[in-house]
Order: structure tokens, then C-alpha cells, then sequence
């Protein structure tokens, strides 16, 4: 088989052409000054392969990079072509306040500000900060549109489907988006362009590893691309490398979401909206959510469940009756998301899952200079950036300063079965 491989400056082409965003054309000085500074004169750069095209393989090669090593990213399809392409791009500051992911989230919110004011993220990614609500809605087969907002509720004048009610959940102190598909493309063109990040589109085959000890990757067709260090950054195709699903599982979670653009884009406001639905003809309530983005393009997201995830990213489809209910909902919440609304986009993807709920991050045990991330479920946009800062210093510096990795080690998963009996 033979794999396409694309240079560093072959590579930025696909994701050159003009975006909504007009992407950025200056270069952005160091995000963090830490991230900023090289190795040590006297030592030769790390060399690391990272394994992975989606938002926590592009922000570990950005941040590696960063810190002096020499990157190689290895991609199976394309980047950005699985959930970091299709997610929603909701980021907040303190909804995991109280578990494991608590510094994690706090740490990873903050330096997506600071992505952002480095990188132009207003104009390249669609970044800004907004108003999240709680919204609960009732089916209706006959729905009478009705603005609420000048009657003392918290919804805004485009969500005016009948019965609705609404409660303030986040601030744009707490609670921001990015578009993450330009998001993860703005990190990795940065990346080739500023440090000579090299991107290989193919096949993980195996890792090199002898007497404990990391070498680099084979790809399939029998390239090897040496490495000191390697990070897997493979999602929910994390188990299908042995030495990975040998320790702990991750599952997939599959997920469903539609792209709409209003006649009327200008009347959308930045309302985030979680919302839980209630079919006409009872049964459980439905949670989704609702994020209209910059562009004028609104993203309602849901109808989620665990199935087999395959083998090529590009085999991903949608279910058509969960397609449809997502467009029910839409038409049932707001005159502005039916009727005349353009549906651009109708799409699914698997968000990568542990059995215990926390990512996985850190030094495989018995395996030195072998990395792995993954795991991040829904979080996975909002906690890329802490999660690949921190991945960064410990494949660099040999420790993490940023947020302390203890409760996400892959090691403690050691002594446990890998999957459910």
C-alpha cells in the first residue's frame, strides 16, 4: 500500500483557503512564555511522533513544538475528520468543579483564552465568549412562535417556540465557544508553519518498542518513523492498538448533530442552549444542545449511544430518525431554526469514552517514552489545550506543571481488567 505522506508546506494547502473566520496570516508569539523557550543548547531536540489528527494530537504536536522538539504527526484520514470536525466547540470554566477533571477544565479554560488573543481566534476559529442557558421545551404539532424575551425571560428573541422556559447556567465569564474543526487546522497550520511540524497521512501499524523502551512507529506498508518518544492520541480507535487495550478500554459513544443556517442569521444571538425536550406523545425527556456559531450557523447536537465504533473515520454515518428528531427539535424551539433554514450539514461522530469517566494521561507503565491521551468524551475540545500543555512538559521536562496528571495515569488501570465482564 502506499501511503500519502505530505510535507510540511504541501500540507497547508487544503487548509489555506479563506474560512468565515479569515484566517489569521500573523505570527503569534508564545502562548505560555514556558512553551516559548527551547531546550537546553547542549542537548539534542526531542524527536516525537504523535499518533493522532484530531484536537489532542494537533495540540500535543502545537505544544511540543513549542517546547523545541521535533514533531512528526501521523493521521490515519485526514485532521480534523472524526468528533474534533464535528463537535459543538462548547467550553466551561467550572462544570466539572467538584470531580477529577476540576484543574484540568479551570487550567484548559483559560489557556484557550490565551490560544485565542496569540492566534486571532475571533477572526480564525470563531472563539468568543457567551450566554448559556437551561431550556426546557414541549413538543408541539402545531407550534405558535411567540418571542419571551420582552416578558421578563432569560430566552432571547429567536428561541420562541410555544411553552418554553429558561434559566441562566453560564456567563461569558464562564462559559465560550470555538468552531472546532478550524480550531484544530489554525493549531496544526501554526505548527508546520512556525516549527516545521511534519504531518504523514497513514496507518499506525504497530510501536516500536524493545526492552521497554520506545523507538518510534511502523505504519502500514512498513514505514518507520523513529522517534524518542511516541504520545497516542487516538480517540475511540484507542483500543484497537494491543498495547493500549491490553490495560484499560475506551468505548465510543456515538453522537448525532445537524448544521443549520437561518434566513434571518443576523437575529441568532450568542445564547448557548442546553435543553431538555419532551415529545408530544410522552416518554423520556431528550437533553440537546444548541449552539449558534459567528458564521450565522446554528449546531444542535444529541441523540447519543454506545455502538461499535469502525474502522475508518470516513465509515461514519448518522442515523436517519435520530437526524430527524434533531430537525423536529429545532423547528419545535425556534420559527428561525425551521421552515426556510438551509440544513448544510447532517452528520454523527463517536466521542472517545473510559469506563471510569476520566481521561487517560500520562507514561504508559513499562513502556518508557511511550505517551498516551484519550478518553476525553465530550470534553475533548474544551480540555485539549491543558491536557497537551501538560502532555508537552512531561515528554520534555519529565514532569508536569501545569496540572497535576496523578488521577489521569494510564497506570491506574494496573491490576484491573481492560474491558467489562
Amino acid at each position: 500500500m502506499n501511503l500519502a505522506v505530505a510535507a510540511p508546506w504541501s500540507f497547508i494547502a487544503p487548509f489555506s483557503r479563506p474560512n468565515p473566520y479569515n484566517r489569521f496570516s500573523s505570527s503569534p508569539v508564545g502562548l505560555v512564555r514556558s512553551f516559548s523557550l527551547p531546550m537546553e543548547p547542549h542537548e539534542p531536540p526531542k524527536r516525537v511522533v504523535v499518533c493522532g489528527g484530531g484536537v489532542i494530537g494537533v495540540c500535543t504536536a502545537y505544544f511540543l513544538a513549542k517546547k523545541g522538539a521535533v514533531v512528526t504527526l501521523v493521521e490515519k484520514c485526514d485532521i480534523a475528520c472524526a468528533a474534533s470536525g464535528k463537535a459543538g466547540g462548547f467550553l466551561a470554566l467550572d462544570w466539572c468543579d467538584g470531580g477529577p477533571l476540576a484543574s484540568l477544565t479551570h487550567a484548559s479554560f483559560h489557556l484557550h483564552r490565551s490560544l485565542s488573543q496569540e492566534l486571532n481566534g475571533s477572526q480564525s476559529y470563531g472563539y468568543r465568549p457567551l450566554t448559556t442557558l437551561s431550556v426546557s421545551f414541549t413538543e408541539s404539532d402545531n407550534p405558535t412562535y411567540t418571542s419571551k424575551s420582552s416578558s421578563g425571560s432569560t430566552l432571547p428573541s429567536w428561541v420562541d417556540g410555544p411553552g418554553g422556559s429558561s434559566r441562566t447556567i453560564g456567563t461569558p465569564e464562564t462559559t465560550a465557544q470555538v468552531h472546532p474543526q478550524l480550531f484544530t487546522r489554525t493549531l496544526i497550520n501554526w505548527a508546520v508553519e512556525n516549527h516545521g511540524v511534519e504531518v504523514v497521512i497513514g496507518k499506525l501499524e504497530h510501536v516500536k518498542l524493545e526492552e521497554g523502551k520506545i523507538g518510534g512507529v511502523v505504519l502500514e506498508g512498513g514505514r518507520v518513523i523513529d522517534g524518542d518518544a511516541v504520545v497516542l492520541a487516538l480517540g475511540p480507535w484507542s483500543s484497537s492498538l494491543e498495547i493500549l487495550s491490553s490495560l484499560f478500554r475506551v468505548y465510543g459513544l456515538k453522537a448525532h448533530s445537524i448544521v443549520l443556517r437561518p434566513k434571518e442569521a443576523s437575529a441568532i444571538t450568542p445564547h448557548a442552549l442546553f435543553l431538555r425536550y419532551y415529545p408530544s406523545q410522552g416518554g423520556k425527556p431528550i437533553d440537546l444542545e444548541v449552539y449558534p456559531r459567528p458564521t450565522g450557523e446554528v449546531y444542535l447536537y444529541g441523540m447519543s449511544a454506545e455502538e461499535e465504533v469502525p474502522d475508518d473515520p470516513a465509515e461514519v454515518r448518522g442515523h436517519l430518525e435520530s437526524i430527524e428528531m434533531l430537525k423536529r427539535v429545532a423547528r419545535t424551539v425556534s420559527s428561525h431554526l425551521g421552515g426556510e433554514a438551509e440544513v448544510k450539514v447532517e452528520q454523527a461522530c463517536f466521542l472517545p469514552c473510559t469506563d471510569d469517566g476520566v481521561p487517560v494521561i500520562g507514561q504508559m507503565p513499562g513502556m518508557k517514552g511511550c505517551y498516551v491521551a484519550t478518553g476525553h468524551s465530550c470534553w475533548g475540545i474544551l480540555n485539549g489545550p491543558a491536557t497537551e500543555a501538560a502532555m508537552a512538559e512531561l515528554v520534555i521536562d519529565g514532569y508536569s506543571s501545569i496540572v497535576d496528571l496523578k488521577d489521569f495515569s494510564p497506570a491506574r488501570f494496573v491490576g484491573r481488567r481492560a474491558y467489562k465482564s
